[in-house]
């Protein structure tokens, strides 16, 4: 069937919740890890990863992964134990959410810079695990436009992911996979957690998102278009841990997806149809609703 579309009732009604009474409730889509701050809940969040790592060496099992290219802090306590612990991650397969790309479609130089997402990955991920321990270059799969099936195909290969670590757009975007807004196409849920790879525009609400945050509003900054992994690598999961701590930017789509069928209207929604153990990680700051704080008028 099409997607749903949300009403502004529904969307008053989970904003308006207290977060306190949000603990515990029986009608919520995932689980929810509500932690005091963002230190607090990354340093966590870092030592799950460290720790499934080394539960799957234990076993003899790889690690699959989707990861992102920010946020990044959780990969400090991960990087320090891994090399503190000697945690071999030489069998670590990692999924790239996505690339920018110019409004030509094509890559940024490889490098150390926002617009070059491989390029960040390499320099606050990779070369900071003790060479002997780190993942091959061969392990590490891209969003290429010279091989925009590639992904699908080694996501197949492997079997699926373990676990997404993920980040949420403000308007629900995990990747670059965003609302489709095609007034000429409409795309059903099923389709949409079936997407592969491919090049995107980036929605302009994301990138006053990301220009705000990072570049004081200065729009020309921000890369209009991307390469993104689809639904179908992110939905093969066993586990998606998202991690939400941006404060105001965040605090409707968490409520959404916490509360919300799936749509397309905000894609964060359709993972929990398809992954059987979803979690998100927040804080008090960015879960605590204002509309929670006021009284209707209207």
């Amino acid at each position: 069937m099409l997607t749903n579309r949300l009403t502004t009732d529904e969307i008053y009604r989970w904003c308006e919740i207290p977060w306190q009474e949000l603990v515990g409730r029986v009608d919520l889509k995932v689980k929810l890890a509500i932690r005091r701050d963002r230190t607090q809940m990354m340093e966590e969040i870092g030592n799950m990863m460290a720790d499934e790592v080394a539960e799957h060496n234990a076993a003899g099992l790889a690690t699959t992964w989707v990861l992102p290219a920010g946020p990044c802090d959780e990969y400090d306590t991960f990087i320090r134990r891994v090399n503190e612990e000697r945690i071999d991650c030489t069998n670590l397969w990692v999924f790239h959410m996505d690339e920018f790309l110019d409004w030509q479609c094509r890559p940024y130089p490889l490098a150390d810079t926002y617009e070059s997402l491989e390029g960040t990955m390499v320099a606050c991920f990779y070369n900071r695990i003790d060479e002997e321990l780190r993942p091959p270059e061969n392990h590490r799969i891209w969003p290429r436009l010279s091989s925009l099936d590639y992904p699908d195909e080694m996501c197949d290969k492997l079997g699926g992911v373990d676990t997404v670590w993920a980040g949420i757009g403000a308007t629900g975007l995990v990747a670059f996979d965003e609302e489709p807004r095609d007034f000429w196409h409409r795309v059903t849920v099923d389709e949409y957690a079936a997407s592969k790879t491919r090049v995107v525009d980036i929605n302009s609400d994301t990138m006053v998102a990301m220009a705000e945050r990072s570049f004081g509003t200065c729009l020309d900054r921000v890369p209009p278009k991307g390469l993104t992994i689809g639904f179908h690598i992110i939905c093969s999961a066993r586990r998606a841990v998202y991690m939400v701590a941006t404060g105001d930017w965040k605090k409707t789509t968490c409520r959404i997806l916490l509360f919300s069928d799936p749509t397309t209207e905000y894609p964060v929604t359709i993972l929990p149809k398809y992954v059987p153990d979803v979690t998100l990680y927040t804080t008090e700051y960015t879960i605590d609703h204002p509309m929670s704080h006021e009284t209707r008028g209207w």
